[in-house]
């Protein structure tokens, strides 16, 4: 059976966003969600890019879809939304979607397993 508390112990008490991505990721795949992520790599530059068109800057960093779909931005310790990340938020909510941020507080309180299950 599933329990956060197994996934929490390989986190520890710090984790990074990356961290918290793939416990999320995990736990909706076991609960039947589809999942995606569109990574960011390094550029000649040695900058960070993800590979997007259009208005892709700041979307969300996880599409989970089930019976319904989910928008979520993660963010760790006191990180906030750009303004991007804003805009796009703002826009999935004004068109009726689902937007969540959600935080390594969410994920020890046992909301986003209640929300996944």
């Amino acid at each position: 059976m599933w329990g956060p508390s197994s996934v929490l112990r390989r986190l520890g008490p710090i984790v990074r966003e990356s961290e918290l991505q793939g416990a999320i990721i995990e736990m909706a795949q076991f609960f039947g969600w589809l999942v995606a992520h569109f990574r960011t790599s390094l550029d000649a530059h040695g900058n960070y890019q993800t590979a997007v068109a259009g208005d892709g800057s700041g979307f969300p960093d996880l599409v989970l879809v089930r019976e319904g779909i989910i928008f979520a931005e993660l963010k760790v310790r006191k990180n906030k939304l750009s303004y991007e990340q804003e805009m796009w938020r703002d826009a999935i909510i004004t068109a009726g979607g689902n937007w969540v941020e959600w935080r390594e507080g969410n994920w020890t309180s046992g909301e986003i397993e209640g929300i996944l299950r």
